[in-house]
Parts: C-alpha cells; sequence; structure tokens
C-alpha cells in the first residue's frame, strides 16, 4: 500500500469536510486505484483510505481529534517511544502507520553541509543544472589568494596613477570585513543596514561612526530616505570585493590624515573608482592568474565531492553547464586542478579532460548583463589554444533544423560570451524554471536569474559554516534575549492597559484621585523597569552580535531584525548552503521544503492565550 501526504480541510461550523492529495509518490505497479472517505463527527474528522489492486483491497480507517494537542504520552505501536510521539498520538497516526519514524535520531541533527530551502523546489523537474566556477566550484585559499590582487592593486595604484608610496605598506586583513556590506562610495563610509533599509552600524574608512551622525547622515535627511540603489552605493555582494574595500578603506585614512597633498585634490568617490579598476586589471592582465598557475595548490581548495556530484547529475540525464566571467585561459588552470587533483603538465591541460563533466562550458559570461542583453554574440572556444570564432547562435541552430542544438554542440561545446537565449536553445531548454543556476554572488548569479529569467537558484557561501556554528554557540544568549524582548513587551503592553484605563475615567472624587496616584506610581516603576531590561538588552545584543564578528555582527542580522542580506537571501535564493558539492548529497528525486512562515501575530500566538476581548472603546 503507496504512502500519501492528505491535506484535511474542515469548515467548523458547518462540520463539512474536503480532502485533497497534495503529495503523492511513485504508485506501484499493482495499484490500479486509490480513494479517500471523509465523515465528520462534533470534534472528530474519520480518513478512510482505500487501495486496490488485482487482488485484494485495503482500507485504513484513522479518527483524528480536532481539537487533541500533542502534549500526551504516547509510543508507535512497536513500542518505540520517539521525539513525534506525542505528535502522532495527537493527530491518529500513531498506529504504526508510519513505520520508520522510530528510526530518526532523538535530535534533528544540522550539519554545515545541508541545504537549506527558501521556496520548495523539486529536483525531478530540473532539467538543467549550472554552475558558476569562482567561489562556487572553485573555492580558494584566504586570505593568500585575495593577496595576490591587493598586493597588485597597490602597485597599479603607485605606479601607473600617481599615488603615495605609502600605499605600498598597506597590509591586507580580510577578517575585517562581512558580505552584505554597502560602500557609500561619496562618503566613503561602510553601512551595514537592516531589511528596512535603516542603517545599523556605519563606519567612515576604519572609524566607527557615531549613532547621532550615522542617524543624521541616513535616516530621511533632506526628506529623502536613501533606496541604496544609488550609483553611489557599492553591495558588498561576493567575496572578491573584500579587497576592494580594505584598499579603499586604506586610502580613505590616508587622505584624512591630510599629509599627501595628491589625495587632497581626489574625491572619495574617485578613488574607490581607481581602486575598482587596478583589482579589475589584476584579474585580467596576469597578476592573478599567473600566479595561480604556476602555484595552484596554494590558492584552490580541493573538494573531493566535486566530480562524483556532476557525474552523478550527467547518469541521471540532468544536463550540467558551466557559466563563469572568467575567460578561458584561467578556467582551463583552475578546472583542470580541480579534475586533477594536482597541478599537470602543458600536455594534459591542453586535453582538458574536466570538459567531459559538463554538457556546455561558457566562459567570459559577462554576468550580469548575460541575463540582460539578448543581443550579445556568442563566439565558439577551441580549447586547444584558445581561439575564438564566430557564430549566428540560435540563427545557426535553428537553421541546423531538427536536433539542431545537438548538430551545434557537436561542432564544440566550449564557448564565450553570449546570453540567455543561446543558452535555452543550447540546452533545449522551455521554460527559465527547468534550470538550476548554482553561484555565489548574490546579484550576478542569484538576484538577476531569478528575478528577470524564472531561473531557480542556490546560493553559495563559505561563511555559513562558521556563522551556523557561533549561531549553536550561543543559542542561549540569543535565547534569553528573545524572552527579555518579550517581557519587555508584555510589560509595555500592561502600562498601556493603565493609560488606556487612566483615559476612561471622568469623575474627580477622592476615590478616583486615590486610584490616578497609584496608577501614576506603576507606571513611573513600570517605566523604570523597561529603562533597566532595555540597558540590560543593549548589552547582551552587542554581545551576541560581537561573538560573530568584533565589527560588524551577525552577517545575517542587523539588531533585533535581518540584515538586509538575509533579506535578499531569503527572497531571491531558493537554496542556499555552504558549498557548491553540498547540493550533490541530496538525490535528483529530492524535494526541497520550507518551514512555516508566520507574521508576528501567528508567533506570540504558539504559546499564548487568545482572548476574545470586549469591544476596547466602550468606556471611552
Amino acid at each position: 500500500m503507496r504512502s500519501v501526504l492528505l491535506s484535511a480541510l474542515w469548515m467548523l461550523n458547518s462540520k463539512e469536510v474536503s480532502l485533497s492529495v497534495v503529495d503523492a509518490f511513485t504508485t506501484p505497479p499493482s495499484v490500479s486505484s486509490f480513494s479517500t472517505v471523509a465523515t465528520t463527527t462534533t470534534n472528530s474528522i474519520v480518513l478512510g483510505v482505500s487501495s486496490r489492486t488485482d487482488e485484494e483491497e485495503d482500507t485504513v480507517v484513522t479518527t483524528i481529534d480536532i481539537n487533541s494537542t500533542p502534549n500526551g504520552s504516547s509510543s508507535s505501536s512497536s513500542g518505540v517511544k520517539s521525539r513525534f510521539s506525542d505528535l502522532l498520538s495527537a493527530v491518529g497516526l500513531d498506529q504504526g502507520q508510519l513505520r520508520h519514524v522510530p528510526d530518526l535520531p532523538a535530535l534533528r541533527q544540522v550539519t554545515p553541509n545541508d541545504v537549506f530551502c527558501n521556496r520548495e523546489l523539486k529536483m525531478s523537474g530540473i532539467q538543467a543544472i549550472g554552475f558558476d566556477m569562482d567561489y562556487t566550484l572553485a573555492q580558494y585559499q584566504q586570505p593568500a589568494f585575495d593577496q595576490l590582487a591587493f598586493d597588485g592593486a597597490k602597485q597599479k595604484l603607485v605606479e601607473k596613477l600617481g599615488y603615495p608610496e605609502e600605499v605600498l605598506d598597506f597590509e591586507y586583513n580580510h577578517e575585517h570585513w562581512t558580505r552584505g556590506l554597502i560602500i557609500d562610495t561619496q562618503r566613503g563610509n561602510f553601512l551595514k543596514i537592516d531589511r528596512h533599509k535603516y542603517v545599523r552600524v556605519a563606519h567612515h574608512g576604519f572609524d566607527r561612526i557615531s549613532s547621532t551622525t550615522r542617524k543624521h547622515l541616513y535616516s530621511g535627511a533632506f526628506n529623502k530616505v536613501p533606496s541604496f540603489s544609488e550609483k553611489s552605493y557599492v553591495n558588498m555582494d561576493t567575496l572578491f570585493q573584500f579587497v576592494d574595500a580594505h584598499l579603499f578603506a586604506s586610502l580613505i585614512d590616508m587622505k584624512d590624515k591630510g599629509e599627501h597633498e595628491v589625495l587632497d585634490y581626489k574625491t572619495y568617490a574617485e578613488m574607490y573608482r581607481q581602486v575598482r579598476e587596478c583589482v579589475d586589471l589584476c584579474h585580467r592582465d596576469g597578476v592573478i592568474k599567473d600566479e595561480v598557475a604556476r602555484n595552484p595548490e596554494e590558492y584552490i581548495v580541493l573538494d573531493k565531492g566535486l566530480i562524483p556530484m556532476l557525474q552523478r547529475y550527467r547518469q541521471a540525464g540532468v544536463k550540467v553547464f558551466i557559466l563563469t566571467n572568467s575567460l578561458w585561459e584561467y578556467t582551463s588552470t583552475a578546472m583542470n586542478y580541480l579534475y586533477h587533483g594536482k597541478k599537470v603538465d602543458d600536455e594534459t591541460l591542453a586535453r582538458n579532460e574536466w570538459l567531459e563533466l559538463f554538457d556546455l562550458a561558457i566562459v567570459g559570461s559577462c554576468k550580469p548583463a548575460y541575463m540582460l542583453d539578448p543581443y550579445l554574440n556568442l563566439f565558439r572556444v577551441n580549447p586547444a589554444d584558445g581561439t575564438l570564432q564566430n557564430t549566428d547562435g540560435c540563427f545557426e541552430i535553428e537553421a541546423l533544423g531538427e536536433n539542431g542544438a545537438q548538430k551545434f554542440l557537436a561542432q564544440g561545446k566550449t564557448f564565450q560570451g553570449g546570453n540567455w537565449l543561446h543558452l535555452h536553445s543550447m540546452l533545449e531548454i522551455n521554460a527559465g524554471e527547468e534550470i538550476l543556476y548554482v553561484g555565489d554572488h548574490l546579484y550576478a548569479d542569484v538576484l538577476r536569474s531569478k528575478r528577470t529569467l524564472g531561473w531557480r537558484s542556490c546560493f553559495v557561501m563559505p561563511e555559513l559554516e562558521d556563522e551556523m556554528l557561533q549561531f549553536s554557540q550561543s543559542k542561549q544568549l540569543a535565547h534569553n534575549i528573545t524572552e527579555l524582548r518579550r517581557l519587555m513587551e508584555e510589560l509595555t503592553v500592561y502600562k498601556e492597559d493603565i493609560l488606556r484605563r487612566q483615559s476612561t475615567h471622568t469623575t474627580t472624587t477622592t476615590t478616583t484621585t486615590d486610584i490616578l496616584n497609584g496608577e501614576d506610581t506603576v507606571i513611573a516603576e513600570l517605566d523604570q523597569d523597561l529603562m533597566v531590561i532595555k540597558s540590560t538588552l543593549k548589552a547582551m545584543t552587542n554581545s551576541w552580535h560581537r561573538s560573530f564578528h568584533p565589527v560588524w555582527g551577525a552577517m545575517f542580522n542587523a539588531g533585533y531584525t535581518d540584515s538586509r542580506f538575509a533579506f535578499y537571501v531569503n527572497n531571491y535564493a531558493c537554496l542556499y548552503t555552504s558549498r557548491a558539492t553540498n547540493l550533490g548529497l541530496a538525490s535528483t528525486s529530492r524535494s526541497f521544503r520550507t518551514s512555516l512562515e508566520i507574521l508576528p501575530h501567528d508567533r506570540l500566538l504558539t504559546d499564548a492565550q487568545y482572548v476574545q476581548d470586549q469591544e476596547p472603546w466602550e468606556d471611552v
């Protein structure tokens, strides 16, 4: 007899019930029909589930008490007590219907290798899976990899743009930064904002900005609240930008000291633009790629799950592609090292055996323009020497007639540039939701691909491992903060009730005056209590945030609410995880499901008493 998930929808007033099958697993070949029957009594629902085969018909009848709660002591029919026993007893599933619940561990185990879900996704509906390379398939050693760009950019600033030679003495510290910050290039400030665009933490260069100055600059000054999407604001959406941030902050401090006249004539925005140009040039002129090619083991992190994951997808019939902004020469170097697990000779390098893991490889893609501009041209890359050949893209595929995409890829499956229309044609994809793209850049890889093309997305955050570890170690402190805020809210509501009663008094008798005086005393004491709690909460919250990062706090939180970074991860990343190969631990039939999303009123009611109060204005 097969398993199904039934959703019982009942209307308590009329005692009517309707049932719907919301999910079903694979039907055994022998099952020819399936039916459900439901009847109701005053306080219960009786479910009859039958499955008919050629030989027999089995019916399971379950009675569910609508008003029951999972607080009793029960166990499954096997006699084994589990953490779900009370729940199963409450919903009438404790008679052996679920046979493997006792097999589950006593406590849910969560690891850094898990894949977390924001939007439900069935892997069985995914026809193609794509991967970015940098910080996705290829993770880098920190700070060694960043140091290449940092040192190269310093040298270019001094030798090419005339910056003071003291710039060469700057030292890089990647631990000073966290992802999700915003750079105000016009003012030389670094900001951490919450989901409501309120600036919670701000630094000018490396110096913290006072609360008063921060609020003056960013809290509705000049009758306009900044959207932080203006050109003067830069989002730190990828780990690559740590180099830009540290070099820019170092230059800000140097400029503010006023010891170098050449910097007096440069604005903060101009300095940032020149930093960005120098760092970007390091990625294109050989400063980084040549050193990585000579010593890949010092900069690239090997992941033993990479090849098995890609092979598994190919064997399951899922098309696999790589889509990266890196050009062919560097892509070949990095992927050969990941494929062979060591540096290889030139002959092996030229064979590019790693391409056998992919149906399609696209380099120099110019994301996010790749997802936006339908007029970008597609070039075929010769893997042997990196030379480019023009193609007519979608027109050429269409001209090849039946199985045009297969014939087109038979001529070579490595390309540079192009746009999403070429990708969909080559992969024979009908809808964006059939593609799952895995990347580390919140804007270029996740937000833009989902918002514009409807691709499903998986966001890779190596920092997630550290965040999870610290959150686990500070759970008690976080719990205390939450409970203390709840106490503060209850005391506030209590004070409001007293103030509301005072406003309803209309007489001035002695008794009423005494009551008012007594209530005034209570209100004053409540104000003092609230101030004590507020002060305690501030210290506790600061301690909690500093346990994650001494400067910026928890990456996913700003104050007591979600950070802007967390807001975008939650809204645009269907899945997220710490490394790309974690996705390969899930089968191609896996269904990722979200947890229940509730609003504040529902959250409060989970452990509070609901009171149907009288009309609150009737005594006013």
